[in-house]
């Protein structure tokens, strides 16, 4: 997989991505929802004096406290599909799930950069082949950004997900409770379901909280909407490949993906767990202002 022209710099595109959202943010109906990038904290009686910003002071005559990564406001976790059914579209309008995901990955990141929030990232396919410490500096980011940045300049992992025994091993090894954040497309086998949903479960009973981004492209995979004329339509995990006309599968294929997303949505609920839809053909408002939300929720 060539990396798009589009996002050749993905640290500059995150950054984009985030400055137009905030603007967007202020001139919507969530004007004056709390947006506050605080690097610092007014200081009490008893803080340390010498960390004190006397620079700050020198601008605002009120004194901070320089925040350190001990003191970071929240501890999130990105955990990211890397694969091969998310490099589909293989030639999309915008970006294919794979590359959205890392966008929005990204763009969470230079978040919690400017929050003094801390973060780290994982990425798999049928098991954690990257993952990184849990941190919250500006040269930390860099580095994630860049482990994203490395993942879509070469191909995508050829090994088939296995989402549910990912979450396990993730619940058991990230101790401190955090956000958890998953972007997934969520076609594992729909045999392994009810494994998938033990996982998600496992993360809530140690005190995880967890959004899950359902990132598909909905023209295609849920809509359905391709012309009237013959395919071959293949399964990028397996590479099972089946010759048809598209109206003759449409209407059972629509309604196989309405029942799945209900199933996978009522088991969310049930378990507290905040499914998002995403749309790879829509901006990444779908994601942030979800993430700011439940982030304020967790204050």
């Amino acid at each position: 997989m060539e990396i798009n022209s589009k996002i050749e710099n993905l640290n500059f595109l995150a950054k984009q991505v985030v400055e137009g959202f905030i603007i967007g943010l202020h001139k919507s109906p969530f004007h004056g929802f709390s947006v506050e990038f605080a690097e610092h904290k007014l200081y009490n009686l008893g803080d340390n004096l010498k960390h004190i910003d006397w620079k700050v002071y020198g601008r605002t005559d009120k004194l901070f406290i320089k925040k350190y990564e001990e003191e970071t406001n929240l501890r999130c976790q990105i955990i990211l599909d890397s694969s091969p059914s998310m490099l589909f579209p293989e030639e999309p309008k915008e970006y294919n799930k794979l590359q959205f995901s890392a966008i929005a990955a990204a763009s969470l990141f230079q978040i919690f950069k400017k929050q003094s929030d801390a973060g780290a990232l994982h990425l798999f396919d049928d098991s954690v082949y990257f993952k990184s410490p849990c941190r919250s500096n500006s040269v930390h980011y860099s580095r994630l950004i860049n482990e994203l940045e490395k993942l879509l300049r070469h191909n995508a992992p050829k090994r088939q997900s296995n989402t549910a025994n990912v979450l396990h091993q993730i619940a058991e090894n990230v101790h401190r409770r955090s956000l958890v954040i998953i972007f997934s497309d969520m076609l594992d086998r729909v045999s392994d379901m009810d494994n998938l949903f033990d996982a998600l479960q496992h993360l809530k009973f140690n005190k995880h909280e967890v959004i899950l981004f359902h990132v598909q492209d909905k023209k295609f995979e849920v809509d359905f909407e391709f012309e009237n004329r013959p395919y071959e339509f293949v399964d990028l995990e397996s590479g099972e490949s089946v010759k048809m006309n598209s109206n003759s599968m449409k209407k059972n294929f629509a309604s196989k993906m309405l029942e799945y997303r209900k199933e996978v949505e009522l088991k969310c609920r049930q378990y507290g767990i905040d499914i998002i839809d995403a749309d790879v053909n829509k901006g990444f408002e779908q994601v942030l202002l979800p993430y700011l939300i439940k982030r304020n929720n967790m204050r």
